[in-house]
């Protein structure tokens, strides 16, 4: 009678949750080149992909009970194979999570840095004009706003239709993946700071590169968490 008492709890993962990132434990992430902490997202996420097929070779997900009726193991599926896939995926989770504060800052502080001149003053407090200069490959535009709701997030920010997006937190020309990495940034960061840069029209044909600050959050009173509309270029 103890036995299905004590397996109560075999599908949940008993393997600490916390960090396994090899850098991160040497308190090293913060040295890392942007280069290299983009490495480390893409091998995560490729990771997590495989992992996620693992679970899906066997017919179940994070929440599927891995139990009988009567509560012992099930006889169908490998039941260690998939407690243990489910604990790498949930430490993956949360090197992920690291992973992209630590991007974050990393894109704040070079943002922070890329002129020493004091920007110029503009109607929001929260725009800054970037001096004119040649955007890196990267940095290219590539998506536009197409619109803003009044009273949202990305009003507050300084956002405006029209606005060509160069950065949006970690993501740029090269790896939005048809603009869904700016999704996961938004719905990873829901109650945090999102740094952006974007290029808009100023007169006939000039134009002003502004550094904002977007913060993402779903009780605003509108849809989305930022309240505008993003097409891709």
């Amino acid at each position: 009678m103890g036995l299905p008492l004590r397996m109560n709890t075999l599908h949940a993962p008993t393997v600490p949750s916390g960090p396994t990132s090899a850098a991160r434990t040497n308190g090293q992430a913060g040295q890392l080149s942007f280069a290299e902490l983009q490495r480390k997202k893409d091998d995560t996420e490729a990771e997590l992909k495989a992992l996620g097929a693992v679970l899906d070779s066997h017919g179940v997900d994070m929440e599927t009970s891995l139990l009988t009726r009567d509560g012992f193991p099930r006889a169908d599926i490998d039941v260690a194979q998939i407690r243990t896939t489910r604990a790498r995926i949930i430490r993956l989770r949360n090197d992920y999570k690291d992973l992209m504060a630590n991007i974050e800052k990393f894109l704040h502080e070079h943002f922070a840095n890329v002129d020493d001149a004091e920007p110029v003053p503009t109607a929001s407090s929260q725009q800054a004009i970037l001096p004119d200069s040649l955007p890196t490959a990267a940095e290219e535009v590539f998506a536009r706003v197409n619109s803003v709701a009044p009273g949202s997030p990305a009003e507050r920010a300084g956002l405006k239709a029209g606005d060509e997006i160069r950065v949006f937190g970690y993501v740029n020309k090269s790896n939005h993946d048809n603009l869904k990495k700016v999704a996961e940034c938004v719905q990873g960061n829901e109650g945090g700071n999102i740094f952006i840069r974007v290029s808009r029209t100023s007169g006939v044909s000039q134009r002003e590169e502004l550094r904002l600050t977007l913060t993402p959050t779903s009780d605003w009173g509108g849809r989305g968490m930022l309240g505008c509309h993003i097409l891709p270029l």
